[in-house]
């Protein structure tokens, strides 16, 4: 401990990351890496702030890199939206476009890679694909071969395949997760992607609230785990960035605690508003002060 203070005394913030990385390579090496599926369902809530005996802040840097850039979303829309959840679109399509820019995801300004860059406030929605003719029952490979299937190509790029009501994730959906992010070499890039489905297949698993802010329980309470996969991937892309000991990231430090609450006119709850819409949606754990969990930084 005296030997990562001294190292952040003489280089100060810009070098902290490799020299304290270095410092601590060894520990780092005993930490449970992260497989993105650290959000459970309500049943399993993380505690907030994860891991008590994480070092620094709380979340420690494992070497891999962060989204230096920025994030870009693209949803791929798979199943009978148009018919099951006709809202949806405007709600998630809301947030993709609001978030960046947002005191909520200025949080994420908190993680940095090696060199000392930091991840920018930054999302920008790239736009979205539809695919209606869809099982119903898909596995981890099927979410990577629906991301694959629409040729993706940016490497800033997030790409989310949002499953209607009727499709069922086979791995784990309403009984472990509500949703997951990881990546794969697609095409010879490294290509980001995340699978959330829609809450409504199981609301007391995977939605905090059964009347929602926009009369959408399904999709409202899929924003939330969408921003809880973007806030993971700008952070921790490849799944060897940031994380705790027991492999919690950063939005897993968080999970299903939404800190001040407001009551919108239906009596739903919400705490904030990104563009003309509310939303209820998890803190994030910031990286500075000790580390805490907060709707803002």
């Amino acid at each position: 401990m005296k030997q990562r203070n001294y190292c952040g005394a003489l280089l100060g913030v810009g070098l902290l990351a490799f020299c304290c990385g270095q410092l601590f390579a060894d520990d780092n090496e005993k930490d449970t890496k992260p497989d993105g599926k650290g959000i459970g369902t309500i049943q399993h809530e993380a505690h907030p702030g994860g891991d008590a005996k994480s070092r620094g802040n709380g979340i420690s840097y494992h070497g891999g890199p962060v989204m230096t850039l920025g994030a870009n979303v693209y949803y791929i829309w798979y199943g009978n939206w148009a018919v099951s959840d006709p809202t949806a679109h405007t709600i998630l399509d809301n947030l993709a476009i609001n978030i960046g820019g947002s005191p909520y995801f200025n949080i994420n300004t908190t993680y940095y890679n090696g060199s000392g860059t930091h991840v920018p406030n930054r999302v920008f929605f790239g736009g979205e694909t539809f695919v209606t003719n869809y099982k119903t029952s898909l596995s981890d490979a099927d979410i990577q071969s629906i991301v694959a299937a629409t040729s993706p190509t940016d490497t800033n790029g997030v790409y989310f395949v949002l499953t209607s009501q009727d499709v069922n994730e086979t791995s784990g959906f309403c009984t472990q997760y509500c949703g997951w992010h990881t990546h794969a070499t697609i095409n010879g890039k490294d290509i980001k992607y995340s699978f959330v489905g829609n809450a409504a297949r199981c609301p007391s698993a995977c939605a905090a609230q059964t009347t929602s802010p926009n009369g959408d329980a399904g999709a409202d309470a899929m924003a939330s785990v969408i921003s809880h996969e973007l806030e993971e991937a700008a952070t921790d892309p490849d799944l060897n960035a940031w994380y705790d000991t027991r492999g919690n990231e950063n939005a897993d430090k968080c999970a299903w605690t939404f800190g001040t609450t407001h009551t919108a006119l239906n009596g739903s709850q919400y705490n904030m508003t990104l563009g003309a819409l509310n939303y209820l949606i998890q803190r994030n754990w910031v990286n500075a002060s000790g580390g805490y969990c907060a709707l803002s930084y």
